[in-house]
C-alpha cells in the first residue's frame, strides 16, 4: 500500500483563514498609506509654491503676478489660474491658493493680480 502525500482539508482551511486575517490587516493600512501620500504631496507642492514666491520676490525686487509665479514653480502641468497655481497630482487638478495681501486674507481674482501670500491646498 502506498501512502498518499498531500494536505488535508483542515490544513487547507487553516491556511485560507490565516491568509484572510493577514489580508484584513494589510488592506486598510495600504489604503491609509495612499491618503498619507496624497496629503504629503499636497503639502510638498504648497511648500514649493511658497519657496517659488520667495525666489520670485528676491529676483524681481517686488511681488510677482500669479502668471509670473507659475513660471517659477518647477514641475509638469503647472498653470496660473485666477485663484492661484494649479498643479496635477495623480491626474487630479489641485489649486494652491494665492492672496493679494501678506495676511492671506484676500484671494487673487485674476492671473494678473500681485501675489503677496501663498496658502496650502485644502
Amino acid at each position: 500500500m502506498r501512502k498518499i502525500k498531500g494536505f488535508t482539508l483542515i490544513e487547507l482551511v487553516i491556511v485560507i483563514v490565516i491568509l484572510g486575517i493577514l489580508a484584513a490587516i494589510v488592506v486598510p493600512k495600504y489604503i491609509d498609506l495612499q491618503t498619507s501620500a496624497l496629503t504629503a504631496a499636497k503639502a510638498g507642492i504648497s511648500g514649493s509654491v511658497k519657496s517659488s514666491l520667495a525666489i520670485a520676490i528676491a529676483e524681481n525686487q517686488g511681488y510677482p503676478t500669479v502668471t509670473q509665479l507659475a513660471t517659477y514653480v518647477s514641475g509638469e502641468n503647472v498653470t496660473a489660474v485666477a485663484t492661484g497655481i494649479q498643479v496635477t497630482i495623480n491626474g487630479t487638478n489641485y489649486t494652491v491658493p494665492t492672496y493679494t495681501d501678506t495676511n492671506c486674507a484676500t484671494a487673487t481674482g485674476a492671473v494678473g493680480n500681485v501675489v503677496k501670500c501663498v496658502g496650502v491646498i485644502p
